[in-house]
């Protein structure tokens, strides 16, 4: 019989790699009375995906931009720059490009659905971690985080119940 508990905390921070020892007990079969400890230090990655305490934008700037009338221009969303509206427009499929923030509204929404067995949408935080992703593989290296809050968060002040920031709030918060 063989049980594997993990010793320590991952860090908060984003992207650092913790040090957790794995601690593995084992009963000989033929000294059931003898139990023997062996601790593996194990290098672990902060799971990827979106988590808005990573998003560098202040509340000012996102209090702004949830009342600020839409432009069009990519670059109003907080987190994009010039590096990012170029990769967002990059594509060999025309509908793919995305050249406004108009768009960029559509492909959130678009990735809303469909849900699992049959559901015709996917809760809150599928649904972020979807628009994430969908960023990362856009080549979308910098304030990927910040983009989603701000898109997510305008979002919901079109359509009530698309996103909810208390689904992110646990006891484990600094």
């Amino acid at each position: 019989d063989t049980t594997l508990s993990l010793m320590g905390l991952a860090s908060t921070q984003p992207f650092i790699v913790s040090l957790l020892s794995v601690v593995a007990l084992k009963s000989l079969d033929a000294f059931p009375f003898i139990q023997f400890q062996l601790s593996i230090p194990v290098c672990l990655k902060m799971s990827e995906g979106y988590d808005p305490r990573r998003s560098r934008v202040s509340d000012d700037t996102m209090d702004a931009w949830r009342s600020a009338q839409l432009t069009g221009d990519l670059t109003e969303v907080p987190g994009i720059g010039p590096a990012a509206v170029k990769k967002l427009a990059e594509s060999d499929e025309g509908a793919e490009r995305i050249t406004n923030t108009y768009q960029l509204f559509g492909k959130f929404l678009l990735l809303k659905g469909p849900g699992h067995d049959g559901e015709i949408m996917v809760d809150g935080i599928e649904h972020t971690q979807k628009f994430w992703h969908f960023l990362a593989n856009r080549g979308i290296n910098s304030n990927r985080s910040a983009i989603v809050k701000a898109i997510a968060e305008k979002s919901a002040t079109f359509f009530s119940g698309i996103y909810d920031a208390n689904d992110y709030d646990d006891s484990d918060e600094e």
